[in-house]
């Protein structure tokens, strides 16, 4: 099992933003992600919020070893042409650290900032569904032309294309028939935040075997196109899931927290840089202590 972290794009580069980069690889985190958001909930909605790419090339050139992602990445302001000429650049910076937690999105803020009306659920999967096959033939193909119902492209080039080949890993961010059928045609991993449903008065019990149940439909889409469901990493970003008040309170909760979860089947855990006075507010040598022994105590 891994243990990644979130790193919220919410602080000046030059007044602490470079810093947790380069903590997060110091303490020995497998990956560190930000969010791809135009802005986020309150109480982020009024404060800083910067772009998640330049923030991740900025990443990738004050680190070293730390994989860097987006959790997760949309259509909601994307389009597959240009968000595959700026991953193929941002992976060569990187020299191939790079992994994109890609979704099909929601009704946030990122769904009206354009000016466009908020896509129904039904639409939000409809445009998913032709988005992630054009952006793995553009990350994999020199050229591609297409005309689809949403996106099109007229011999978009991308030469040399990833460092990493055929291309950088896809994390695929679903819990719905579709979406899991996506994950598991296109991912290297399938990413989850548990059952929405659960965060407000749901119990640990009710998660995890909400959690099982996912798990268990990614394992038929699997299946039904004969591909071996051990292939995908599967990643549970924390912090949505009734665990949520206690998960980082110690490394023993933490623990506790992370067994249960492998013997689930995960193979990553993701927990947010703490943040004071917000929902990821934690005790920052707590959160360090955990990421250096955690994982290490699990496995004794």
């Amino acid at each position: 099992m891994h243990l990644s972290t979130v790193i919220l794009p919410v602080d000046r580069w030059h007044h602490g933003g470079r810093d947790k980069w380069r903590r997060a690889e110091d303490l020995g985190f497998h990956t560190a992600y930000s969010y791809d958001h135009l802005s986020w909930r309150v109480p982020f909605r009024d404060g800083p919020w910067f772009g998640a790419v330049p923030t991740l090339t900025a990443a990738a050139s004050a680190t070293e070893r730390l994989r860097l992602g987006t959790l997760v990445t949309s259509p909601n302001f994307r389009h597959p042409v240009t968000l595959a000429k700026e991953l193929i650049s941002l992976d060569d910076v990187s020299g191939g650290r790079i992994t994109l937690g890609i979704g099909a999105g929601g009704n946030g803020f990122d769904a009206t900032a354009l000016g466009q009306e908020p896509w129904t659920p039904r639409e939000r999967a409809d445009r998913f569904g032709e988005f992630l096959p054009l952006l793995d033939r553009l990350l994999t193909e020199d050229a591609v032309s297409h005309r689809g119902t949403f996106y099109s492209a007229d011999e978009a080039r991308n030469i040399p294309g990833c460092v990493q080949r055929p291309r950088l890993p896809f994390a695929v961010a679903a819990t719905g028939p579709r979406g899991l059928k996506l994950a598991a045609r296109y991912g290297q991993a399938w990413v989850t935040t548990g059952d929405p449903k659960l965060y407000e008065s749901g119990t640990p019990e009710e998660s995890n075997a909400a959690l099982r149940v996912q798990a268990e439909k990614l394992d038929k889409a699997c299946a039904d196109i004969g591909r071996d469901p051990a292939e995908l990493g599967r990643i549970l970003l924390t912090g949505f899931t009734p665990h949520r008040n206690t998960l980082l309170e110690s490394v023993d909760a933490f623990v506790d927290f992370a067994g249960t979860h492998r013997e689930l089947g995960f193979t990553e855990l993701v927990v947010h840089w703490p943040i004071q006075d917000t929902q990821f507010a934690a005790d920052q040598q707590v959160f360090e202590q955990i990421a250096t022994e955690g994982l290490a105590q699990l496995d004794r």
